[in-house]
Formats: structure tokens, C-alpha cells, sequence
């Protein structure tokens, strides 16, 4: 038996489900598939990450990351108040604790500047303590309008919206698609769980963006590398010394925010993430692996281009993983007096970074077209902050690639 719809999304991430909820909005007497392979939504970056409403300072003015962020942050605090989903717009600092971080930490500024974002502001040594009295640093950037979130809450709420407004359209959970079939002007989706056919389909696989897109026979210059993100939980005794968001000036050569400090919804502390490839792109123990993860990472040639530029980075980050010493002496550099009993239990969550074929990330959002399907072939951070501002400029695509009416 196939089941049939007009659109499937294929990705139940926040991406997938804010692109579907968009699509609906639009077209609301469209039939509409969002196709999940776990039991539930949200299952793995989006469920596992440090829950951070981004502001957009990071990013290069003009791109899609500057331009969404800045656009989707809003539109998302927009949609946690209609929805009562758990916030808190609490602010962060970003702080340099030696005199070479403070050409960066100025390079940041400007682009905050830059991309339009609110409530930034310069802060001196004596501020960040009064900000963060446990925090030492010799400058720093607070960023008022940076918050936190329940994003496994968001796409839950994402998904129920969809099928409340049209019954036509189904959250279809544990379909895994193992083929993709073009025929007659519409495409087959063979899942798990049977045959889903539709008239346009849209990747949203995150992890599996790549196999996803080769299924469906689309050229790629590119693969998805995984990286696992360790976290440590502060313990009830040491929550105090974190009263906002607390990051580090970020190593401009590697492309993650290093490991910060952040205040959940539900009032506990995380610590973290470090960044370290992973032998299985699911895998969040550090003795995961799975033997086509790897292969497939280790046969593209850009994975060890790569590994040639960032090996110095990347040995500190698996030695780091490895000792929680380590791992606390990163933290230290930020709240001097945390101590080794302040670190709980651990969890971990792990990230797509898109790599090109010479070895560097992919640091825009990157989004094709072919024949009936569009692919969002890498959606990093900030996605999840940006993700009804990605949705909305997906469903412009899809309208104007399908000729949607």
C-alpha cells in the first residue's frame, strides 16, 4: 500500500518540522508528510544541544547565517511566548581572559554591529564581575537578547500545529527511508514502514543530509562529518556561579564557540561542548562506532585535509574528552574557582559540520535543488535558533522551484 501527499519533509528535527509548519501555513489545504526515522521527534541535534537562542554575532554580515539568525531568533521567542513554550531571554557575556583574544572579541563586536543585533554592548573587566561575580576576564561583550530555550518542546509544538490545522497531513515516526524513486512526475519514498509518494519532497536530514542526497542521485562536493559535544552538569552546590551564559572568545581557526557555560530552562548548568570527531555519526558514548561511519568519513578526501589543519586542535579535544582534569582546567580559565566535585553527571550530544572536498567547513547554510526535491545539505548552528527563518526561506524555494499556488 503507498500512502500518498502532496509534500513529505523528510527530517524531524526543528529544521524539518519548522519547514513543514511554514509549507502548511502557506498552503493550507496542502496534504503534507513529515517523515522521522526515530520514535520521536527532535531525537538528535535538536534534542541534545545546549538549548542557546543565539543572537547572531558570530556570523559573516550578509549571510544566511547573519540574515536568519538575526530574523529567526525573533520570530522564534515570538512563537515560545504565543505557545508558552519554557524561555528565558537572560543575556550572555563573551569573555577574553588574555590579551590576545582582544583583536577577536573586537572582530565580534563589529559584526553584531553589523548584523543589526540588539543590546550589545563592550563591558571592562570590573563589569563582567558584576555581571558574573564568579567570572574573571580583562574585557568582554554582553549580549542582551541571547537567551534560552526547550527546542525538543519547539518541535513538538511545530508538529502538533501541523497536523491541527490540515488532517491531511501526518507526523509519520520510525519511517526510515532506505530508497528514493523518481517516477512519472513524482517521487517514492520506500520507508521502513512502507511507501509514502508525494509531488515534492524536502531533505531536512541533518546527519544523514549527505546519504540522504546521494539516495535521490544528486552530485555532492561535500560530506557530513560528525562531532560529538561532551557536556558536564554543575551540581546543585556550584549552580550559583553561573548566573547567565558565559562563553569564551571563540578560536577564530575552528569552527565552534569553544566550551561555555549555560543556564537551562529547568535551572540546571551545563558545561561544555568540546568538539571531537566521532566513528559514529549517532553515536553519543566516546566508545561508539559504527564501521560505515567511519569508512564513509575516512575515504573522503577532504576528511583528511582536515584532520592535516586542525590535528593539533583536535588531539587537545580528544585528550580533554578523555580527563575530566582537563576538561576543567578549560572551564577554570573562565570561573577560577570551580572545583572537581562541581562537575555532575555527563551527557553529550553530537553536531553535522558539512566538509568540502579541501578540507574546510562549510560555515554558510547550504540549500540545492533537483528535479523534484530541495536539499538542506547543511544546517549548523545557529539553525535551531534560525529555524522558522530557514523554513520560511525554504518554503520561498519551494514556491517558486515547484511553481507551488
Amino acid at each position: 500500500m503507498i500512502t500518498e501527499f502532496d509534500i513529505a519533509i523528510v527530517g524531524g528535527g526543528i529544521v524539518g518540522a519548522a519547514t513543514a509548519y511554514k509549507l502548511q501555513q502557506a498552503y493550507p489545504q496542502a496534504s503534507l508528510a513529515l517523515i522521522e526515522k526515530e520514535s520521536k521527534l527532535a531525537n538528535h541535534q535538536t534534542g541534545n544541544n545546549s538549548g542557546v537562542i543565539h543572537s547572531g554575532i558570530y556570523y559573516k554580515p550578509g549571510s544566511y547565517k547573519a540574515q536568519l539568525c538575526v530574523n529567526g531568533r525573533r520570530e522564534l521567542v515570538a512563537f515560545a511566548k504565543e505557545h508558552s513554550i519554557a524561555h528565558d531571554i537572560c543575556g550572555k557575556i563573551v569573555v577574553a581572559t588574555d590579551p590576545s583574544e582582544l583583536p577577536h572579541l573586537d572582530f565580534i563586536y563589529d559584526r553584531g554591529i553589523q548584523n543589526g543585533v540588539e543590546g550589545v554592548e563592550r563591558i571592562t573587566a570590573e563589569q563582567i564581575t558584576e555581571i558574573e561575580p564568579h567570572c574573571k576576564g580583562i574585557a568582554g561583550i554582553r549580549v542582551a537578547c541571547t537567551g534560552i530555550i526547550d527546542y525538543r518542546a519547539t518541535t513538538e509544538k511545530l508538529g502538533e500545529l501541523l497536523e491541527k490545522q490540515q488532517p491531511k497531513s501526518k507526523i509519520l515516526l520510525n519511517h526510515e527511508v532506505t530508497s528514493i524513486v523518481h517516477e512519472h512526475g513524482t517521487t517514492l519514498l520506500r520507508t521502513s514502514q512502507g511507501d509514502i509518494r508525494a509531488k515534492y519532497i524536502i531533505f531536512c536530514g541533518g546527519l544523514q543530509a549527505d546519504r540522504l542526497a546521494k539516495k535521490a542521485d544528486v552530485k555532492l562536493d561535500m560530506t557530513v562529518l560528525g562531532f560529538r559535544g561532551d557536556y558536564y552538569v554543575l551540581s546543585e552546590k556550584a549552580k550559583h556561579k553561573v548566573k547567565h551564559l558565559i562563553y569564551p572568545v571563540p578560536n577564530p581557526k575552528f569552527p565552534f564557540l569553544g566550551v561555555h557555560f549555560t543556564r537551562m530552562v529547568d535551572g540546571d548548568v551545563e558545561c561544555g561542548p568540546n568538539a571531537v570527531f566521532v566513528f559514529k555519526r549517532e553515536g553519543y558514548k566516546k566508545t561508539n562506532f559504527n564501521f560505515k561511519d567511519t569508512l564513509d568519513a575516512l575515504q573522503y578526501f577532504g576528511t583528511w585535509k582536515f584532520f592535516a589543519k586542525h590535528w593539533k586542535y583536535g588531539l587537545e579535544e580528544y585528550r580533554r574528552a578523555f580527563s575530566k582534569r582537563l576538561f576543567l582546567g578549560t572551564l577554570q580559565r573562565l570561573i577560577s574557582d570551580l572545583k572537581m566535585e562541581d562537575l555532575a553527571e555527563e551527557r553529550a550530544g553530537v553536531r553535522a559540520m558539512a566538509l568540502s572536498e579541501t578540507g574546510d567547513m562549510i560555515d554558510d547554510f547550504k540549500i540545492e535543488y533537483k528535479d523534484n526535491c530541495i536539499h538542506v545539505l547543511n544546517a549548523p548552528s545557529p539553525a535551531a535558533t534560525a529555524c522558522l527563518a530557514i523554513g520560511e526561506e525554504v518554503r520561498k524555494m519551494a514556491s517558486d522551484y515547484f511553481k507551488l499556488a
